[in-house]
């Protein structure tokens, strides 16, 4: 067996499984390809990749990381009343008039977070909820980054926002300046299609050439739109940041004159879809680990739980990932499963019932649905055991 799997049966030798734990040395090494990568751009943590206020805490403390992109407004809210930050912006439009209300009924929450818009739907929305001039919102225009060489038929990217244009852009500026509720502090765009697909899939060499193609080409033309929206939001009112990149293009973005920070976030835990990156290769951070509880045949290690699918297509990728010992797999006819997971292979001979396995969930933060704690290992122990969101009594998707 790996000296990795020794090292994590050894330090968890008191826990009872299941049970969730990341790796700090992982984690911190981690962060340090992240801010390297960057090139000195800051690097805001995406919280829906993280999960835990302790890690987030963790992050922020590390050279090159400044500030929270969370994912819900009331998420936000309970963020910036704990003081993670003093910058938080929330990364999805809301039309939730009560968080609203309560941001603008806080002065500190109001300079504190930033919430998305893409249609002036949202700033009427916003205007209702919190109507006192007296007290601003912040906002941020998120803007479409899909490629689209062919026009609308043909668009490869993520459905976002409708704000595709320079034209498209500073006309919802205009919008904005036009509400005095409404104080315009940025602009965000996420290229999905570069930083969330790994361009060097194993064993699909032909397919891994034809998607670097792809995104080289859609990187050099959202670089020319980035930059010729930011010069016609710019024209309207000042900026305070403009946002771009993920975990798979900080090292690229980064290098735009027209961004001044980027967005990271499973890239400290390193979940199975972000390991065929041909740029970085992270160190697996956060893992979970099942009991055996049965041995129904030769081969056949039958974990408790483990059915913990990703978000997204539904395809064998989504899977959690056998990982440790190695040389396990999913049964083709049961897969991960609600209440137990067969798991085949002759690395299943060498497991008793009442031994465990080691997996690693498909995305990041989405682990941390399924765990109230993790488990934290330091060196060759576990050194504390912190809450998930879902720990703390918060489920804010």
């Amino acid at each position: 067996m790996s000296s990795l799997f020794e090292r994590y049966e050894a330090a968890t030798a008191g826990l009872r499984a299941p049970f969730a734990v990341v790796d700090l040395a992982a984690f911190r090494a981690n962060a340090a390809d992240l801010a390297r990568r960057a090139g000195g751009a800051p690097i805001r943590v995406a919280s829906k990749s993280v999960r835990c206020r302790h890690l987030l805490r963790e992050a922020l403390a590390l050279p090159g990381f400044a500030g929270i992109m969370a994912y819900t407004l009331p998420e936000a809210l309970w963020l910036a009343a704990d003081g993670i930050s003093d910058d938080i912006l929330v990364a999805y439009p809301t039309v939730d008039s009560a968080a609203i209300a309560r941001l603008a009924a806080d002065p500190r929450a109001a300079e504190t977070i930033t919430i998305m818009v893409d249609d002036p739907a949202h700033l009427d929305r916003i205007a209702a909820a919190a109507p006192d001039p007296a007290r601003p919102i912040k906002v941020c225009i998120d803007v479409d980054t899909s490629w689209q060489p062919l026009g609308p038929r043909l668009r490869i990217g993520a459905h976002r926002s409708p704000v595709r244009t320079p034209a498209q852009a500073a006309a919802l500026a205009r919008a904005i300046t036009r509400r005095p509720g409404l104080h315009l502090d940025g602009i965000m765009a996420y290229e999905a299609q570069i930083a969330g697909v790994g361009d060097a899939p194993p064993g699909r060499p032909a397919y891994g050439r034809a998607l670097r193609w792809v995104q080289k080409r859609s990187r050099h033309e959202l670089a020319r739109r980035r930059a010729a929206i930011v010069r016609a939001v710019r024209a309207v009112a000042d900026l305070r940041f403009v946002n771009g990149g993920g975990t798979g293009s900080l090292h690229t973005t980064a290098r735009e004159r027209a961004v001044t920070e980027v967005a990271a976030g499973s890239g400290l835990y390193q979940p199975r879809l972000f390991d065929h990156y041909s740029a970085f290769a992270g160190r697996p951070a956060a893992l979970f680990a099942l009991p055996v509880v049965r041995r129904p045949a030769p081969g056949v290690a039958t974990a408790l739980g483990g059915g913990y699918l990703a978000s997204g297509t539904a395809d064998a990728a989504r899977l959690p990932q056998p990982y440790l010992p190695e040389g396990l797999s999913y049964s083709p006819t049961e897969g991960a499963g609600e209440v137990q997971t067969p798991l085949l292979g002759a690395a299943a001979d060498s497991l008793a019932i009442g031994d465990r396995v080691w997996l690693r969930h498909a995305k990041a933060g989405e682990l941390c649905e399924h765990f109230t704690e993790l488990h934290l290992i330091d060196t060759d122990a576990v050194t504390a055991t912190v809450p998930t969101y879902r720990g703390e009594g918060r489920a804010f998707l």
